[in-house]
């Protein structure tokens, strides 16, 4: 299961030829994982002030399926893969939301994103605070018993 944030494509969004232009999956990627963690309690200004650390992307992997256009609603979800003490590994989707006479989205993008910690001031990695890691522990534990018969 994974977090599902809603989207919809503005004037803004698109290109000259009318679809999304293609950086814009990564903004809507990023929306969705700053509510994800918000969801989860984790406000990323406030961490900031009392840590004095901040999440930074440091990959992308994405692989383009479909084009998104101008007033589509889309769903962006958010998954976490992977975590360590400095980094994570969060699969995502950009899905078109299926119309009435459709019962399945259809995924336009997916891919993966990897999220570093770092002290702000001097943009070095760090470990993730407790806090942060604890609550994202609780939620793939809460996530894999959801997921199990």
């Amino acid at each position: 299961m994974s977090f599902t944030h809603p989207v919809r494509v503005y004037w803004e969004d698109t290109d000259a030829g009318g679809i999304v232009f293609y950086a814009n999956y990564l903004k809507f990627m990023e929306r969705a994982r700053t509510e994800w963690l918000r969801s989860l309690g984790i406000e990323q200004r406030l961490l900031r002030e009392t840590t004095g650390g901040m999440f930074v992307v440091s990959e992308t992997q994405l692989k383009y399926h479909r084009p998104a256009r101008l007033d589509d609603e889309l769903r962006v979800t958010a998954e976490l893969r992977q975590m360590g003490s400095a980094s994570m590994l969060i699969g995502q989707q950009v899905l078109l939301q299926p119309s009435a006479s459709e019962t399945v989205p259809m995924l336009l993008c997916e891919g993966t994103i990897r999220i570093g910690w770092v002290d702000a001031a001097r943009l070095r990695p760090a470990r993730i605070p407790t806090e942060v890691t604890g609550t994202l522990e609780g939620y793939r534990r809460s996530m894999s018993q959801t997921l199990k018969p």
